[in-house]
């Protein structure tokens, strides 16, 4: 381990938030500027690649510099630099990895790539400075739903995955059938507070592997029983139907992986990604935990979206062990962790 504090500058620019942040010791989080380009997207009900490129491109100077101003630590004190080197937009990716590369270079500091799925496991470490594997984690977001399992010694394996869509982009989809726009998840989340989880009946997916999710049919099954509805001139309440929708996704996010930790009996379990941050997950979540006797870690709200903290937390282990990218690292949109 450093015998000195190691202070790492992350940047994150997967999608359509603009994200800086300074992170000593992979753990103490010094300080993290999200700009937000959630009122440039709207108008079209989802993000727009070029828009979000473009955006990227003008702020992330600003972005960076607020992110050291508050953090109070100078550029020439940072340790090394840290970047998003996938999965995500292309051209997002692009303006954080070669903002990254020119100021690695300028300033003679490490360069670290991070996989931005990894990096939401590691937001878990911002918001408890204690933890550490082994754990069984559920990563949950718009393009992803994981079961991974991480060992003591960090190794990661991959117990279970969604065979099609994410659970993220499901919400997404419903949302934007039941006229909640952008960003829709969240919409979702919060309209289903108010309505009758019981209101409608969906299928339970069914998947070839114990463990693994499918949300494709169940999307569509929603939105079939929507249309139906409206063709035979039939009133539903949105939040009857946005909380029996929430209600279905949730349960099978929670039931497969409380099915793994049965088998794995893990001490400690964690949420992660996007999705981590969705109410009733959280809730249901927290209570099958108790249940078993289980630790529950979630990232603090701020965390659960994009952000450059977690970027920077994940790199630290990577600093440590000098796993460094060289200038010539190119941005990955597909890049997998396994």
């Amino acid at each position: 381990m450093p015998s000195k504090d190691i202070y790492i500058l992350g940047i994150e620019t997967s999608c359509d938030e603009t994200c800086a942040s300074v992170v000593a010791n992979g753990r103490e989080m010094l300080s993290n500027i999200v700009y937000s380009q959630i009122p440039l997207h709207e108008i079209y009900g989802g993000v727009v690649p070029e828009i979000a490129g473009r955006a990227h491109t003008e702020k992330i100077d600003i972005v960076i510099e607020e992110a050291l101003k508050k953090s109070g630590v100078p550029l020439e004190k940072i340790d090394a630099i840290a970047v998003t080197q996938g999965p995500g937009l292309v051209g997002a990716l692009l303006v954080g990895v070669s903002y990254a590369k020119g100021l690695a270079y300028a300033t003679n500091k490490p360069l670290i790539a991070v996989n931005h799925i990894e990096a939401h496991i590691c937001a878990n470490y911002i918001t408890n400075p204690k933890l550490y594997p082994p754990f069984l984690c559920l990563v949950v977001s718009g393009g992803h739903s994981h079961i991974i399992h991480i060992d003591e010694n960090n190794n990661y394996s991959l117990i279970g995955c969604t065979h099609d869509d994410a659970a993220g982009e499901a919400f997404d989809k419903a949302a934007r059938v039941l006229g909640l726009g952008y960003p829709g998840g969240p919409k979702l989340d919060k309209l289903a507070r108010k309505g009758d989880d019981s209101a409608l009946k969906l299928p339970t997916p069914k998947t070839q592997g114990k463990y693994d999710f499918s949300f494709s049919g169940l999307k569509t099954a929603f939105i079939n029983a929507l249309h139906n509805m409206e063709q035979k001139d039939e009133k539903y309440e949105p939040a009857d139907m946005a909380a029996s929708f929430q209600k279905a996704v949730v349960d099978s996010l929670v039931n497969k992986t409380m099915l793994a930790a049965k088998k794995l009996k893990p001490d400690k379990l964690l949420l992660a990604g996007g999705v981590s941050a969705n109410s009733l997950l959280r809730e249901c979540m927290q209570k099958e935990c108790d249940n078993l006797g289980i630790e529950l870690n979630m990232p603090e709200l701020s965390l659960c979206g994009d952000n450059a903290a977690m970027i920077a937390s994940c790199a630290y282990g990577m600093y440590v062990k000098k796993k460094y990218a060289p200038l010539t690292l190119n941005a990955l949109p597909a890049l997998r962790m396994f």
